[in-house]
């Protein structure tokens, strides 16, 4: 299961047309080894096709998404709106237990809500003040993107001010 998001991550980049081997794998932070290994697994499903094309330098592979694997990525975006909705619904309504239990059951896809920008990043930074728990114990830090004072997670709202630039 843990590397399920890990192949939606890399189709969702593929879908949006990311066609590069090295690119990819800068886009999702993902080794070598196991990105070749995930993209041989997407092949094999019928979700990409590889593409060999005449380039300056001799010849290059191009990965593109086929229709199986836009139609993957699309409802698998699609179900992680709905769990993030879910979550945003028990934190509105300030059950903090359900909130967790509901971000515990879903801890493996929340990398996946990340990537595709499903959720608020602001609201999930609010959800973990609210039950008083550090977002690294649900986010590897290298993955919590930096949102400035908005996006801190130890309920802190930087100085207060606004920062406007009028010309003058």
């Amino acid at each position: 299961m843990d590397s399920e998001p890990k192949d939606i991550i890399v189709l969702g980049a593929i879908k949006h047309g990311i066609k590069k081997f090295d690119k990819i794998q800068k886009m999702t932070q993902i080794e070598s080894e196991e990105l070749n290994s995930i993209l041989e697994q997407l092949e094999s499903r019928g979700f990409i096709q590889t593409e060999e094309k005449k380039g300056w330098f001799g010849m290059k592979i191009e990965i593109a998404a086929t229709e199986k694997g836009s139609k993957e990525v699309d409802e698998r975006v699609h179900e992680l709106q709905t769990k993030w909705n879910q979550m945003s619904v028990l934190y509105k309504t300030g059950d903090k237990e359900k909130l967790k239990q509901e971000m515990d059951d879903n801890k493996s896809i929340i990398p996946s809500m990340m990537f595709f920008g499903v959720m608020d990043m602001m609201m999930f930074s609010m959800m973990f003040s609210m039950m008083a728990i550090p977002m690294s114990d649900y986010v590897s830090s290298e993955n919590i993107p930096d949102t400035g004072d908005a996006g801190m997670d130890d309920g802190s709202a930087g100085d207060g001010g606004f920062d406007f630039d009028i010309g003058f």
